[in-house]
């Protein structure tokens, strides 16, 4: 065997033992006449030691290892003399008799270690490395235990796991999809799947009334810390119930992955909130609740005081951070220019501090008396010492937008932003669509699946903007791991929406035509919930990115640095799919 015992489970009680080791070399460390290797594998590292004096050749063929080596030890575990508290078998060391080289290397582009010097396009490129790095390889450990979590949770539940298919029809609505040519279909094409939507409503259709998938999902989007390309879907859909039941249901396993995975037991509801409200009050759809700082309206206190930039704005709101009135006008002044970032867009801040006595002092004080500012900080109801900031803009929405950004800023400061306190809530009541100014059509806000709330349905005639969708989405300090809906089961209900998003008789039944046939025989009230594998994963390896809880990324481009994908294919295979490739400017972009 190449090895008897991994280099993580020696411990004292098993000194006098001979064990047989194999991994990697982490490290080596030469101490006059002795000489001491330490070898990895993914379970730990134990120290080997060579004496020069007991096997000269032997010492010296330890000597001539260098990091990353493949390596097979064989000796006697032995108490140390100088021991390690950092790793788990610091007690002990192997006093070597046997050592053989299984597989030289080359010295790695950066050190694989908890803390590396190695960027991230150069981790990545070499990422079979930096999955030998302990931080990196605890993820993946996390993310496995995650997903047996998952399955146990589910199936005790009574939900079976059903693959759905990869290559699947194009649906233009939403984001783009990767786009798949067919050889034996020329001019023809299909499509990687968003998610496994239709799929799994046809199985409620067949009456597989629980059913449940850890899919990949494809989305020809542009990136960001918490999107990939391709990213993992707990996929869920349930027959035969309403909004509550799902709810229920899926609360119940994030509080199962809680309690397993982090030792964090939550019993009390998780907190309810609307869609309306969360963008009132918190200027996002996913709001973070691991602190204060609600926005609060001032068109009534600020208006009409002959300040030009309130006056004319649409939106005036703030928010007040508590303690925060020690601000040196430098750390305001980053502030402001924060905010006027062009990936932000505020015209500027006004901020206002109130003082030991109860006083406000304002940026604008010229404008206000000291009346209407005491008007302003009872509706924050600040104190002395809490500093208040705030955004005015033309466009309700996207001013609101703003502040939350300023507001998440701040908290970021401050410290407030703690990866080990979790706040999980519900946002419920989405609007069932979005106006888009630009096409001058609605979109629907989630998918043309989504049912409108049953009260409403009588909107979709009259006010189609004033629906709100049997929507809901699982927000966790800022993020939201995992949204759905009960769906449409009737066929003339799911007509009359593909009518309002401006589809033809003919393009719903290309695009869905499938879908409405099942309904026609039967089709079960339904609803169900996806969770994002990688965003729990990263929420609880407490991490920026979803990148490091992937075995194999990405980067912000959508490249694979290892692989080098994507890449040009040859003539050979452009003419078997019948494709002709249009050339531009830039060769990489062809």
């Amino acid at each position: 065997m190449y090895r008897t015992r991994t280099c993580g489970d020696l411990r004292l009680a098993d000194e006098g033992l001979v064990v047989t080791l194999a991994g990697w070399v982490q490290r080596t460390r030469k101490m006059g006449g002795m000489t001491f290797v330490d070898i990895r594998d993914r379970y730990g590292v134990t120290q080997l030691a060579f004496n020069q004096e007991v096997n000269e050749a032997l010492w010296e063929k330890a000597n001539k290892l260098g990091r990353e080596y493949v390596i097979q030890a064989t000796g006697k575990v032995q108490e140390r003399s100088s021991k390690n508290k950092n790793i788990s078998t610091g007690d002990i060391e192997i006093i070597v008799t046997t050592l053989d080289i299984l597989n030289a290397a080359s010295t790695p582009p950066f050190t694989i270690e908890d803390e590396t010097d190695g960027g991230d396009d150069l981790r990545m490129k070499y990422r079979y490395l930096d999955l030998r790095r302990n931080p990196v390889r605890a993820n993946l450990e996390l993310r496995h235990k995650m997903t047996f979590e998952v399955r146990r949770y589910l199936d005790e539940q009574g939900f079976l796991e059903v693959e759905t298919p990869v290559l699947v029809n194009s649906t233009p609505e939403g984001a783009r999809d990767f786009i798949v040519p067919s050889r034996m279909n020329p001019g023809q094409f299909y499509a990687l799947p968003q998610s496994p939507q239709t799929l799994k409503q046809l199985l409620m259709v067949s009456g597989f009334d629980r059913y449940f998938q850890i899919v990949k999902c494809f989305r020809d989007e542009d990136l960001r810390a918490d999107r990939q390309p391709e990213f993992t879907q707990i996929d869920c859909e349930m027959s035969f119930v309403e909004q509550e039941d799902v709810l229920a249901l899926f609360e119940g396993m994030a509080k199962h992955l809680f309690k397993v995975i982090r030792g964090v037991e939550i019993k009390e509801p998780f907190t309810r909130m609307s869609w309306h409200d969360a963008m009132k009050y918190y200027g996002s759809d996913k709001p973070d609740l691991r602190f204060d700082m609600q926005f609060v309206e001032l068109m009534d206190i600020l208006q009409g005081h002959g300040f030009t930039v309130f006056d004319q704005a649409a939106y005036v709101g703030g928010i007040c951070v508590k303690g925060a009135a020690t601000y040196t006008r430098k750390q305001l002044d980053a502030l402001i220019d924060y905010v006027k970032r062009p990936q932000i867009g505020a015209s500027g801040m006004v901020y206002a501090r109130v003082e030991a006595d109860g006083s406000v002092k304002s940026s604008v004080d010229k404008f206000y008396t000291q009346d209407v500012l005491q008007q302003m900080k009872e509706a924050f109801h600040a104190e002395a010492g809490d500093l208040i900031l705030i955004l005015s803009g033309s466009e309700v929405m996207k001013t609101r937008k703003q502040l939350c950004e300023l507001r998440l800023e701040v908290a970021s400061q401050l410290g407030l932003r703690d990866k080990n306190k979790f706040v999980c809530l519900w946002i419920v009541d989405f609007p069932l669509f979005e106006w888009s100014e630009e096409d001058q059509r609605f979109y629907a806000m989630h998918h043309p699946f989504t049912s409108p709330k049953p009260e409403d349905v009588p909107l979709l005639d009259s006010d189609p903007g004033a629906v709100r969708a049997n929507a809901y989405d699982m927000v966790i300090n800022g993020v939201e791991v995992g949204g759905g809906s009960i769906r449409i089961h009737d066929s003339v209900l799911q007509n009359k929406m593909f009518q309002l998003l401006g589809f033809t008789e003919e393009q719903a039944q290309a695009q869905f035509g499938f879908l409405m046939n099942a309904f026609k025989f039967g089709a079960p009230p339904h609803g169900g919930l996806a969770y994002g594998l990688d965003r729990w994963v990263s929420l609880f390896a407490g991490l920026d990115s979803i990148r490091d809880c992937i075995a194999f990324p990405k980067n912000n481009s959508g490249r694979d640095m290892m692989l080098d994908a994507p890449t040009f294919i040859d003539q050979k295979q452009l003419d078997e799919l019948n494709l002709a490739v249009k050339a531009t400017d830039n060769k990489e972009s062809v």
